[in-house]
């Protein structure tokens, strides 16, 4: 038996049938903020996309707060270099997409001080 996965004890249908003003109270306060602001012209394109949903959404918008409307998307974000595909889910709910598409890959691994 699988285990149902929660948000602060919020199934993911549950979160989707809440209003802006219940969904909020659950988002960090940076994101509770950002999402209070209101989202610039670039973000509401991207819900515009998300909400026709089209398919193979690329986007720039790497501040874009996770809400609700997004979960089970499959969404590409750019790091810099090439577009990351990700699919939202919702342990991802209340994230900025920016975190999911890391902008550096780690260095090089140097040797322990083992040698001699």
């Amino acid at each position: 038996m699988e285990k149902a996965v929660l948000y602060r004890g919020k199934s993911l249908e549950e979160l989707q049938a809440m209003s802006q003003d219940e969904y909020i109270s659950f988002l960090p306060s940076r994101e509770r903020r950002k999402v209070l602001r209101g989202f610039t012209d670039e973000e509401q394109r991207l819900l515009k996309k998300i909400k026709e949903n089209q398919k193979n959404i690329k986007t720039h918008c790497r501040d874009m707060v996770i809400i609700p409307e997004m979960l089970g998307h499959k969404i590409s974000i750019y790091n810099g270099k090439e577009f990351i595909p990700f699919e939202l889910s919702i342990l991802t709910f209340g994230m900025r997409l920016g975190q999911l598409a890391p902008t550096r890959k780690i260095g090089v691994k140097h040797a322990g001080s083992d040698k001699k």
